[in-house]
């Protein structure tokens, strides 16, 4: 799966870009191609920021008001994305940019990455807890047997403690 990914994003979207590009370049001239890909960069830095700043004060409320800033983190790392991907120079990454920087497009893209990937979220959460927490590692389930915490008992004379030391 991860191979499959590498070469589509460094062969497979970079061939397609420059298909793409000289299509725009041959119908429109090359002067308005350059033009529209300087004009959509500048548009997708200043779109970024403002996104960016909306983002980061939604996280610093989330966290004034006592939640988890789940939410605002994913809104972040998207429009981090989305400037990445409008400041690379192409038209197929300016479109999928624009989709998660204009915030009606982001909440879907959210959404279907909640739903794509809580599960194993929820799962990885509760596998790996705090150490002491969750089943012993190679013990699927948390069934615990003896001989797997590891410790020493030791008894403790409470005959000579004051009461509430007891």
């Amino acid at each position: 799966m991860l191979p499959l990914l590498l070469v589509l994003i460094f062969i497979v979207v970079p061939i397609a870009e420059l298909a793409l590009i000289i299509q725009v370049g041959q119908e429109i001239g090359v002067v308005w191609t350059i033009a529209i890909l300087v004009a959509d960069s500048i548009l997708g830095s200043l779109l970024m920021r403002s996104q960016g700043r909306a983002a980061w004060r939604r996280f610093n409320v989330a966290l004034q008001a006592g939640r988890p800033p789940a939410r605002e983190v994913l809104d972040g790392v998207l429009v981090i994305f989305g400037g990445a991907l409008l400041l690379t120079p192409g038209f197929l990454t300016d479109v999928l940019g624009l989709v998660l920087l204009i915030p009606p497009t982001r909440a879907v893209v959210r959404r279907i990455l909640v739903h794509r990937f809580a599960d194993r979220m929820i799962a990885s959460a509760t596998r790996r807890g705090p150490p002491g927490f969750g089943p012993p590692p190679g013990r699927p389930g948390g069934q615990a047997r003896p001989g797997d915490v590891e410790g020493t008992a030791v008894d403790v004379d409470t005959d000579g403690l004051p009461r509430g030391s007891r």
